[in-house]
């Protein structure tokens, strides 16, 4: 699927987006970060696991958004049992260096089972069907107790990078006071496996099929980051999961530009030079 070159859309002015003033110096640099998109099939089609973040936090507060966050320096330990395409895949298709990589990977999984429940990990032959003994494990994941190294080996579990596919690289714009540098990934819920919303950094979550989601945002009912909005209409096209998974991809480093518009804020996509 060919990214259009331009994407043009206006989002009401918010606190949990602050543009920077030309004034206040250089970009801020921005923070490695995973997001993974979370995708079931139904009856009436392909769903994708959302999250209404609190509102009040520093980035993206009271915004609709896929699971994610930011690489902990502790995802990138070699010592992770590991099962499907190593990390020199991944910095290929991600255009980084294989310890950045690695920690990407890492770092999906993690936030996934953090912020969701949805554990992408089991042996080099299953996949986990049952959390629900992880769950003081979680906890201590989110509170950075323990890292995923740690969590793996004590529980005797592989990752499972092979459940994971490369999808976007998008970083925020550099009028943005907090900026990440995200690389996105698609996965299928695991069989047995059940997503939730028993996480501090979100007040509500649950599915819904893509095309209502954006019906949702135009129609004032949610706010979505440009990522988020642009590939949920992807999405939208899609009737099942595997199908998405299947979908050859370019991977694209994607900076939006924010233009104060009045009372909204203009956000322009082109991909034309990245």
């Amino acid at each position: 699927m060919e990214r259009p070159r331009e994407f043009v859309f206006d989002i009401p002015a918010r606190p949990g987006i602050a543009i920077r003033d030309n004034a206040d110096g250089p970009p801020a640099t921005p923070k490695d970060a995973a997001t993974v998109i979370l995708l079931r099939d139904t009856s009436d089609g392909v769903e994708v696991f959302l999250q209404h973040r609190v509102m009040g936090m520093a980035f993206a507060g009271g915004m609709t958004v896929f699971p994610g966050g930011g690489v902990d320096p502790r995802d990138a330990d070699a010592s992770v049992a590991w099962a499907g395409p190593p990390p020199s895949w991944w910095a290929e298709q991600f255009t980084c260096d294989e310890s950045l990589a690695r920690a990407l990977v890492c770092a999906a999984v993690r936030e996934t089972f953090e912020e969701s429940g949805v554990l992408l990990a089991g042996t080099e032959d299953a996949v986990v069907a049952d959390v629900a003994p992880y769950h003081e494990a979680r906890k201590a994941l989110e509170s950075r107790e323990i890292s995923l190294a740690g969590f793996l080996a004590d529980a005797g579990l592989t990752l499972r990078a092979d459940l994971l596919h490369p999808y976007a690289h998008w970083v925020t714009p550099p009028q943005e006071q907090r900026r990440y540098d995200t690389r996105f990934f698609v996965a299928k819920l695991p069989e047995g496996q059940r997503a939730d919303g028993a996480t501090s950094e979100a007040a509500a979550a649950g599915w819904q099929p893509p095309a209502e989601a954006v019906a949702d945002a135009r129609e004032g009912r949610r706010t979505l980051m440009p990522p988020t909005w642009l590939t949920l209409v992807e999405l939208a096209e899609f009737s099942e999961a595997d199908a998405v998974l299947a979908e050859p991809r370019e991977i694209v480093k994607t900076v939006p530009t924010l233009v104060r518009d009045g009372e909204n804020i203009r956000v322009v996509l082109d991909t034309s030079e990245s």
